[in-house]
């Protein structure tokens, strides 16, 4: 899976430290600052993630979810630059007012 398919839902798990639900999204591209190509298909993937969250498709696919705090977190192979830091502060803002937590890590190298 990865950010370029937007109409799905890449990872689903449970954070055994914290036990929030955890979606997960993987995003393998660079952060052009001139190309909204990127922030559009991540715009579109966090839009599914937030439908299949309220639709209460997420209860019925994972249970385990019921009753949890939902984390997306944006799973990123390269850094942010200036511009994609703004969309991420706008985007949790707005995530977080609907009683989600948006996060963003970039991929460890191994």
């Amino acid at each position: 899976m990865s950010i370029k398919q937007t109409n799905v839902v890449d990872f689903i798990g449970i954070d055994n430290t914290t036990g929030d639900v955890v979606l997960t999204i993987s995003d393998h591209l660079m952060w052009p600052e001139s190309d909204n190509e990127h922030f559009l298909l991540l715009q579109e993937k966090l839009n599914t993630y937030l439908s299949f969250i309220e639709s209460g498709e997420l209860l019925e696919t994972y249970p385990n979810a019921e009753g949890r705090a939902v984390l997306i977190e944006v799973v990123c192979k390269y850094p942010l630059g200036e511009k994609a830091k703004l969309f991420f502060e706008n985007a949790a803002a707005v995530i977080q007012a609907a009683d989600y937590t948006l996060k963003f890590s970039l991929l460890q190298k191994q």
